[in-house]
């Protein structure tokens, strides 16, 4: 899914489009079941999007019977929708129905002040790939082994309104733990230099052992910018350091005094280590617009955000910014939300349910980058800016 089917017309009755309600529940479960075999959406996951805030439904309503619906999702604090699924009954099919539904989850994003439409097709769908094509869907990646079959899915995405598409060859590497959204970034940079050419999780985890600061407030520790910055300069990339203040990072949170030593004898020695690399430290971080200017000039910036912005969980993060529009900073969120979290099914049932599709390319407008992109109480800021090192 999303899929669109051609077919043969069974009515001159139109179905009229409105947003379900709980009380479209049991039909919408009976016409998932009824269409698809595999990678359906489950009773738990339709109750969870008619009551959540993140999620349209939208159905087209034969007075009483359900001819269709369109499902699509929010990310938070982004300019990002997806069209997580289509769906037409075959008596309904072939005329013109999937394409209205299709207008309407448009017309919903573009209501949320939504930059982009994306989705995902099986790639052996040459009826609903050629009805995407006519209306304005561009491909964007292709993702193996996609649906349960094992087929493979194509990302394709749609400008709603305004500006010009950012494209660049920022490859987007998903973090592998909770712990190793830093490392997962600086792997992205790395791969747009030239420096890494896949995901590997052992790569991360070796930079995760590099910058981490050992401990956080509970489990394992998370990776400061002296620490990201050193690891960067150690594989010939050119760094600067930009924070808002000389303390060390994390400790407000971390109760226990031995931890608390541990994490400022770490973190002296990485501020050793990028002095002695002679990185520069500047004292102004740059706002989202300067750093969109700075990656069409090459440099790419991770930066330090509170998780909470964008998942609801209050903890440190790192996301890349590599783009920027008129009105948006370009992203890659190394975070793939589980289904725990969104409540969107997952590709498999052990597996997460995000894609690449909602974490990479993410348009954040401005004004909601400056408030996420702090952390603690003392609004934080943090970024390190990689670039070709010129020499």
């Amino acid at each position: 899914m999303p899929e669109i089917a051609a077919g043969t017309p069974a009515s001159d009755t139109a179905p009229v489009l409105r947003p379900a309600g709980a009380g479209d529940l049991e039909a919408l479960v009976a016409l998932e079941n009824r269409l698809f075999s595999s990678d359906r959406i489950s009773r738990r996951n339709f109750r969870q999007f008619l009551k959540s805030p993140t999620a349209v439904v939208i159905v087209a309503d034969m007075g009483g019977g359900l001819a269709g619906y369109a499902l699509v999702l929010f990310r938070a604090k982004t300019a990002l929708a997806r069209l997580y699924s289509i769906a037409v009954a075959p008596e309904f099919q072939g005329r013109g129905l999937g394409l209205s539904l299709l207008r309407a989850a448009e017309q919903a994003a573009y209501d949320h002040d939504r930059l982009f439409l994306r989705l995902e097709v099986r790639e052996d769908n040459e009826a609903a790939r050629h009805i995407y094509d006519r209306a304005g869907y561009k491909r964007i990646g292709r993702i193996e082994h996609y649906y349960e079959d094992g087929e493979a899915a194509l990302r394709m995405e749609k400008r709603l309104h305004g500006g010009h598409p950012v494209t660049n060859a920022v490859p987007f590497f998903p973090q592998t733990t909770d712990f190793t959204c830093g490392p997962a970034c600086l792997r992205m940079a790395l791969g747009a230099f030239g420096k890494e050419e896949a995901r590997d999780e052992l790569s991360e985890l070796r930079l995760w052992r590099e910058a981490t600061t050992i401990y956080l407030a509970s489990g394992l520790g998370g990776c400061e910018p002296f620490g990201l910055a050193v690891a960067a300069r150690r594989r010939g990339l050119h760094v600067e350091i930009r924070v808002s203040h000389d303390d060390f990072f994390f400790l407000a949170s971390v109760r226990d005094e031995e931890k608390r030593r541990v994490m400022r004898l770490v973190q002296e020695d990485f501020r050793k280590e990028a002095a002695a690399m002679g990185i520069p430290v500047a004292g102004e971080p740059l706002s989202g617009r300067e750093l969109g200017q700075r990656a069409r000039a090459g440099t790419l910036s991770i930066v330090l955000i509170s998780g909470y912005g964008m998942y609801r969980k209050k903890e440190p993060h790192w996301i890349l910014v590599h783009g920027a529009d008129d009105r948006h900073v370009i992203v890659h969120d190394p975070w793939l939300e589980p289904e725990v979290a969104t409540g969107t099914k997952p590709v498999k049932p052990d597996a997460i349910s995000e894609s690449a599709t909602d974490a990479a390319h993410l348009p954040i407008p401005f004004d909601a980058f400056e408030r996420m992109a702090r952390w603690g109480t003392q609004g934080v800021k943090a970024q390190i800016l990689i670039s070709k090192d010129p020499d």
